[in-house]
């Protein structure tokens, strides 16, 4: 999907890295590879100058600690200005690698690849992969050092390859060429917010493009049906848990097969962490009198799974959901058996109002505001600005590093520019033509056009109309408002930790467990010998390798 942003195909992951060395004590050695504290963090970064090129119908809006919204735009502009000037490549050729979640389209004969590599002046030649396998690809050319000349790497997947020791060896340090003000003369990547390239530094140096990045980095939430509460004469306006489970008692109808909630925990805890307050699986610790406390040892989390298996035990959770049947839960809000659900922003996109008016003409979905479980004043954790990084290989000279860096640049032209077209849905009249002021794909460029150049390089998300659904993205626009000015940053937050390799097994005993007991399987004291045992078999380990991050690079606040 030419279109697709940055919402839409991701969600928050844990910063995730290669295994430091290890002595006999489970203490790490001197060196921690990939860590960076504040001060190197800050001059690697490029400076932050946003794009004037293009004006949204809904401006952004500043939220706190750096989050802002996405731009958003009603239509595409009707004579949507250059962001580039000159020349951008200079005939270079070089070799590609990206992820792609959908079909491979063809690579010779392809308009769409030619045109954008004319545009760029140079030639990509574009490899994309399967995206579902896409992490086992890479460790093979990384051990026979056959890696492409520019490849898109997602932050899941460097855990698996030694990320945090080999970027150095591998791949081009961009910090000469980015940091500071060194990016403004690439106007459109120094539009890229700095929470964007956090996870792209390592060992205090920048080496990764931010991919598919976000300014409001709030990745999931709490979703209604709508039109089905309208309806009911339910209210969406609730402030704490007591307010949310009163819902569930107006809205369940078993009778008539409808339930109010569906699965409202996410896999590990992803959704009720924000109305607990406990945080999330990408930053799960918390300095609680001077000590760290992981997520999975505070009262808050027993509080979560004792809540959530009371809703099951009451009935107000569609069965389906108690079965753990994760697969249908979207068809299930869709159809109305379940009316309120968790899910990341990339499901409230328009493009969901096609299934669901098959059954429901009137379908509507939202999202209801940021509360918290007591109903004081909430707090969302800020996320990573992006979850996927392009590095340039090592063996490039200094000259082909220059070329790419202004074909990064012609990528990352904002939505609403001539350029970001072409990268998107390439030749006007053969991939593509306009309809109700936005591009749509034509026959021959739904075969060819397909999410490629985007993972080498591209702008902030942006808050686009899907489907002809112009409300969707009002009403998104402003619940993300809403929802930046309640973000804190947590404890290391940017800082590329690399937790050794050992550890990487601890959490999946403790998934299974909250599994078990947010569905009332087991009860809540299987959860705390659960504790016990993770602490045993390298939660303390574990606590003890981060206060040695601690000690040596801070905790990124």
């Amino acid at each position: 999907m030419a279109s697709l942003s940055r919402r839409g195909l991701l969600a928050s992951v844990a910063v995730i890295a290669a295994a430091p060395l290890l002595d006999a004590c489970g203490s790490p050695k001197a060196k921690n590879e990939g860590t960076t504290n504040q001060d190197d963090l800050s001059k690697a970064l490029p400076a932050y100058q946003p794009s004037s090129s293009v004006k949204p119908d809904i401006p952004v809006a500043n939220g706190v600690n750096g989050a802002t919204t996405d731009p958003a735009f009603l239509t595409y502009p009707a004579n949507p200005p250059k962001s580039v000037t000159g020349a951008v490549g200079s005939g270079g050729s070089y070799t590609t690698m990206t992820p792609l979640w959908g079909s491979i389209p063809p690579s010779s004969g392809n308009v769409y690849y030619d045109t954008v590599n004319k545009a760029i002046g140079a030639t990509l030649k574009m490899q994309p992969a399967d995206g579902v396998t896409y992490g086992d690809k890479l460790p093979p050319l990384f051990a026979a050092d056959k890696l492409p000349d520019w490849i898109n790497i997602p932050v899941w997947v460097t855990g698996n390859l030694s990320f945090g020791d080999a970027v150095a060896n591998k791949f081009v340090d961009l910090t000469p060429y980015l940091a500071g003000d060194k990016v403004k003369q690439y106007p459109n990547l120094a539009a890229l917010s700095p929470n964007a390239w956090v996870s792209g530094v390592w060992n205090g140096k920048l080496y990764g493009l931010p991919i598919y990045s976000s300014n409001a980095v709030v990745s999931g939430t709490y979703y209604y049906r709508k039109d089905l509460f309208d309806k009911a004469g339910a209210s969406a306006d609730i402030r704490s848990i007591a307010d949310l489970e009163a819902l569930g008692k107006q809205l369940t109808n078993a009778s008539a097969g409808v339930w109010a909630f569906d699965d409202l925990f996410g896999n590990d805890a992803a959704y009720i962490n924000q109305l607990f307050e406990f945080g999330s699986g990408s930053y799960p610790w918390q300095d609680q009198g001077g000590k760290l406390v992981h997520r999975y040892e505070t009262q808050n989390i027993v509080e979560a799974l004792n809540w959530h298996a009371k809703m099951v035990k009451a009935g107000y959770v569609h069965p389906d959901a108690v079965a753990n049947n994760t697969e249908n839960g979207k068809q299930r809000f869709w159809s109305g058996k379940s009316l309120i659900c968790a899910d990341g922003t990339g499901a409230w996109n328009g493009d969901d109002n096609k299934s669901g008016s098959a059954a429901n003409p009137g379908y509507q979905r939202a999202a209801f505001k940021l509360f918290n479980a007591k109903g004081s004043d909430p707090r969302i954790e800020l996320g990573n600005g992006a979850s996927m990084f392009a590095y340039f290989n090592k063996k490039l000279s200094d000259a082909q590093v220059k070329e790419l860096l202004n074909i990064a640049n012609y990528l990352a032209a904002p939505y609403g520019s001539a350029e970001w077209l072409t990268v998107n849905f390439g030749q006007p009249g053969t991939d593509y033509n306009m309809k109700d002021g936005n591009p749509l794909l034509t026959e021959q460029g739904s075969k060819e056009v397909a999410t490629t150049f985007q993972f080498l390089a591209c702008p902030a998300s942006a808050t686009v109309v899907q489907s002809g659904q112009t409300q969707v993205v009002k009403d998104y626009a402003a619940w993300q408002a809403e929802m930046v000015k309640h973000v804190y940053k947590p404890l290391f937050y940017g800082m590329n930790v690399s937790e050794p390799s050992r550890f990487g097994s601890l959490g999946k005993p403790m998934i299974d467990t909250i599994t078990d007991v947010k569905l009332g399987r087991k009860p809540i004291s299987a959860w705390t010998d659960a504790v016990d045992n993770w602490r045993k078999t390298g939660g303390d380990d574990l606590r003890k390798f981060y206060e040695d991050i601690r000690s040596k690079y801070g905790t990124g606040k």
